[in-house]
């Protein structure tokens, strides 16, 4: 019997495939009159990638594909090593990989795949080093023999149902792993105690360093630590993107052991003994800050309402409390605090407290203890920039379309020029600027966060999560300049275009000397960035929808807005107030019934190395 590999040409293997898929209308190159499938190095067929006249990767992303995933067909490909089918329409069971042991990378994030995946799916695959299952609807254990891939470098999970306990990864080679999003529990394995916390949130009751110790349902801790209680969805923070927490999908079961939503404040933000609770109710009131003529409140009625938790991250946890008065609020403990002496908190405080902008979360009261720093604020109702970018879509709630993208990046440049006019004597007047410190109104209007805290927080801890530390600057010549402000700026004007999460800001200590996403988008757009509109909409984020012929020209202008603020080269880079003119510059524009329409179909995941 004559195998399939020795009958048939690539080219007969590729429309074999494609027979396989539905609404393949993208793939119209591929065609038997249109020549050799590869010449060299090239194609002429879509999506298809060739090495010494053979091929050897596949990259059918954003084509609305459906249908069946014909592995067997493309194990005829012997050297095939990556395949990607990246944010198309794929749904039912995961492909049957397994007889195609020498693929290096697959991406198979944004589709609608589901179901348990087998443990040994892949088995045998000895050559993986990029996993991509993101944003899916897989459920059941995750696969045993992922952690048995030696080679494996990137595991991208989030997103999903997974449940169950996570394996424990001994590759030394992982240095990307991403699980967030689902309802996962038990201790994360020590082998991936150094990867970021955010990469373990919005799942069930995931415990163990990098978050917060596993304890034990029988007794508490004593002083000063929340017990186990479950999540609900976080409004502060997205998965991907952030150190306070990420959402967990509304549907998740509560734990038998956890704390109900509604839960007294006083269960988590006080010490467990009566003697020590009674010791905090004691203790000097709640410092306001904003004189208003709202019903006051005091730590008692704190205490005494109902909280569940928002986030848990490197820097304390974040409640949201509800008052008798019907009032909700925003309790955020801090616990890197503790070098600050007293007198120096209170007032960096009161200055925080005397500032007042449309575009700056004002600080409501302060609660001061040597271990423990309570800071309170409104609560907003939309939750944060990071939510609406990176985990819309698993909460159910629409992207965000081009015009309230652009009113948010107008927002947040007046807010951060308003901080640099306020507080001239910080050298990074925010320090920690990023999509999950940026909140969003009724309105959508945006609201600086956790803004100004670098002179109160501990400076090791500071060093290691703080945005402006993983600046270029930093990390070339170990200091904050004026300019590293805009630098942060720009990673988020790139991160609300594109969909992309700046994984730099992942990384513990310094990041990279150079910030990928930024990387990313020059290797799109080259050095001309306006004249190159009509063929890089890729750039954008495809969930913007259509968008008209003019408003790719100003996307394309805040594309380059960006860049300039993304410059290593201090020198070179934007200042903050030449950066704020050029955005407030850029306005929405209407279509005419003749203006011609792309769709943004750029890659919402980390671009791949073909």
């Amino acid at each position: 019997m004559v195998s399939v590999s020795c009958a048939l040409s690539d080219s007969e293997i590729l429309l074999e495939f494609k027979s396989s898929l539905t609404n393949n209308t993208a793939l119209k190159s591929w065609r038997n009159d249109s020549g050799p499938v590869c010449n060299g190095r090239r194609s002429s067929w879509i999506g298809v990638f060739c090495e010494n006249g053979t091929v050897w990767g596949l990259k059918l992303e954003n084509m609305g594909l459906t249908g069946t995933i014909d592995a067997a067909t493309l194990s005829a490909l012997s050297r095939l090593r990556t395949l990607s089918f990246m944010n198309n329409n794929f749904n039912g069971p995961i492909p049957e990989f397994s007889n195609l042991t020498r693929l290096r990378f697959v991406y198979l994030s944004y589709n609608r795949f589901s179901g348990h995946i087998p443990g040994n799916a892949f088995q045998g695959m000895v050559r993986l080093s990029k996993l991509y299952l993101s944003r899916n609807r897989f459920s059941g254990q995750i696969p045993a023999s992922v952690a048995t891939l030696t080679k494996l470098l990137e595991l991208k999970l989030d997103g999903n149902w997974f449940s169950g306990r996570i394996p424990d990864f001994k590759q030394k080679t992982l240095h990307v792993v991403d699980l967030s999003n689902n309802q996962l529990e038990g201790p994360i394995p020590a082998s991936l105690s150094k990867m970021n916390a955010d990469m373990f949130a919005g799942n069930k009751n995931v415990c163990g360093a990098p978050l917060k110790a596993c304890v034990s349902t029988r007794a508490g801790p004593k002083h000063n630590v929340a017990p186990n209680f479950k999540k609900t969805i976080s409004l502060w923070a997205a998965t991907s993107f952030k150190m306070e927490g990420s959402p967990s999908p509304p549907s998740y079961r509560k734990r038998k052991t956890g704390l109900k939503a509604g839960t007294p404040a006083s269960s988590v933000l006080s010490p467990r003994s009566r003697s020590g609770r009674k010791a905090l109710e004691a203790a000097p009131k709640l410092t306001f800050l904003r004189d208003d003529d709202g019903e006051k409140f005091d730590l008692p009625d704190l205490l005494k309402a109902s909280a569940e938790i928002l986030g848990s991250g490197c820097f304390g946890s974040s409640y949201k409390t509800a008052l008798p008065n019907g009032t909700t609020m925003v309790v955020k403990r801090y616990k890197q605090m503790n070098s600050a002496e007293k007198e120096d908190f209170q007032e960096h405080m009161r200055r925080i407290g005397r500032l007042r902008h449309n575009n700056v979360l004002t600080l409501v009261a302060y609660y001061y203890r040597r271990d423990e720093k309570l800071l309170v604020c409104d609560f907003a109702e939309n939750g944060s920039l990071a939510i609406h970018l990176h985990a819309h879509q698993t909460l159910g709630q629409p992207a965000l379309d081009w015009p309230t993208r652009l009113k948010i990046v107008k927002g947040v440049a007046k807010g951060l020029a308003y901080l640099y006019k306020e507080l001239p004597s910080l050298v990074a007047p925010h320090g920690h600027l990023k999509s999950s410190n940026v909140l969003l109104n009724e309105s959508f209007e945006p609201l600086l966060t956790d803004y100004a805290l670098i002179p109160v927080v501990n400076p090791e801890s500071a060093q290691t999560f703080m945005v402006v530390y993983k600046s270029p600057e930093y990390i070339q010549h170990g200091r904050v300049t004026k300019k590293t402000d805009v630098w942060a700026l720009g990673v988020l004007i790139l991160e609300i275009l594109t969909g992309k999460f700046p994984s730099n800001f992942l990384l513990k200590g310094k990041g990279s000397d150079e910030d990928d996403i930024a990387m990313w988008v020059r290797s799109k757009v080259g050095d001309d960035v306006e004249e190159t509109l009509l063929t890089n909409m890729e750039v954008f984020d495809k969930e913007m929808g259509a968008i008209s012929y003019g408003d790719g020209k100003t996307m394309m202008q805040l594309l380059k807005i960006g860049l300039s603020c993304c410059e290593g080269d201090v020198q070179k880079r934007l200042d903050l107030k030449e950066a704020v003119a050029r955005i407030e510059r850029l306005k929405p524009r209407n279509a005419s019934r003749d203006d011609e329409f792309y769709s943004a179909m750029g890659d919402s995941e980390e671009d791949r190395k073909w």
